[in-house]
């Protein structure tokens, strides 16, 4: 009767070790994906403050161009207000959209592209536009970690249990990115 009983303990010491790694193991892939977003949320505000300086300095020298400065802004605020993962995701797509053209007009003003100060920014806006990239794709490894362990057996009976969720994919991927640019003079 005792080995039985000794069996049964060590069973039941077992699976609290199983449970308490699996939840340690969700805890540490939740908080993983939470830093990650946190790195994007970085970046994107570094964007969003860049915006306007480069509206700026396009406006010196296209003042009448009105209605792309309007659509950039727009788009702007749209992307400061979005918040889930999902419509941060759409209101950047459409935020890129809007830059393109911007960056489409600049290109018929050869004094506005040999300003040194349309220059810098255009730099820093692509430089941040690549730290964009390399946190995207390190928040989506991260959240498809999160993820495989939420749906895997026998995590997954872990994961319901203490009501972990699977999280969204950023994705950044514009319609427009297929089409040529549209430049109306």
């Amino acid at each position: 009767m005792p080995i039985v009983l000794i069996v049964i303990l060590a069973m039941a010491v077992v699976l609290v070790l199983w449970v308490a790694g699996s939840f340690n193991s969700l805890v540490r892939s939740r908080n993983r994906v939470k830093e990650s977003w946190s790195d994007i949320d970085v970046q994107l505000k570094r964007r969003h403050d860049l915006i306007p300086n480069l509206v700026e300095t396009v406006k010196g020298y296209a003042a009448h161009e009105k209605d792309v400065f309007e659509r950039v802004i727009k788009a702007r605020s749209a992307a400061m207000g979005a918040k889930t993962v999902g419509e941060k995701g759409e209101a950047e797509n459409i935020l890129s959209g809007a830059l393109k053209n911007l960056f489409a007009l600049a290109e018929a003003y050869p004094t506005l592209r040999a300003s040194e100060n349309f220059s810098k920014l255009q730099d820093e806006l692509t430089d941040t536009e690549d730290k964009i990239q390399a946190a995207r794709r390190f928040y989506n490894s991260n959240v498809l970690v999160l993820n495989t362990k939420v749906e895997q057996f026998p995590t997954n009976v872990v994961a319901s249990a203490f009501g972990f969720k699977k999280e969204a994919f950023f994705e950044l991927s514009l319609a427009e990115e297929k089409e040529p640019v549209k430049v109306k003079f």
